[in-house]
Order: structure tokens, then sequence, then C-alpha cells
């Protein structure tokens, strides 16, 4: 799945507030604070998957865009059957 300059940009930022959080989950492993380790490091994953995974509001006027385009304007491979 590729990602595009923006969507780089907005992981890039993501991770620079994951990683430390990560970070300390791991240093609280090894200093034997298994639950508090163990969570930290769930909300580190957290913050850089849900961000993919969810819809935001920002998102749905893009896909009601692609939707609408998508149903008005036809694939030139369309056109070029139908004129044959």
């Amino acid at each position: 799945m590729a990602l595009g300059i923006l969507e780089q940009v907005g992981l890039a930022a993501t991770l620079i507030f994951a990683l430390p959080v990560a970070v300390f989950g791991i240093q609280s492993l090894l200093d034997g604070n298994t639950v508090l380790g163990v969570g930290f490091l769930v909300v580190a994953v957290l913050m850089v998957l849900l961000p993919r995974r969810l819809t935001t509001p920002d998102d749905v006027p893009g896909a009601v865009a692609e939707k609408a385009v998508g149903s008005v304007v036809k694939s030139p491979e369309t056109n070029q059957n139908d004129e044959e």
C-alpha cells in the first residue's frame, strides 16, 4: 500500500510522539513493571494504527466527492466500448 506525501508526513509526525511512549514502555518492562510497560506499548501501537484505520471528519468530504465523481463520470474504457 503506497503512501502519498501528506500521509508520509502525517505518519512521521505520529511516530515523533509514539516512539517516546514505546521506549518508555520498553524501559518499564525491563524495570519489572509489566502492566505499565505493556500498557504504554499498546498506547504507542494504537497511536500509529488508529489514524490509519478510523474515518475522521476530515476524510468524509473526500469520500463523498470520490463517490459522486465515480457515479457521474465514466472511465474512458467504458466510453470507448459504448461507441463501438
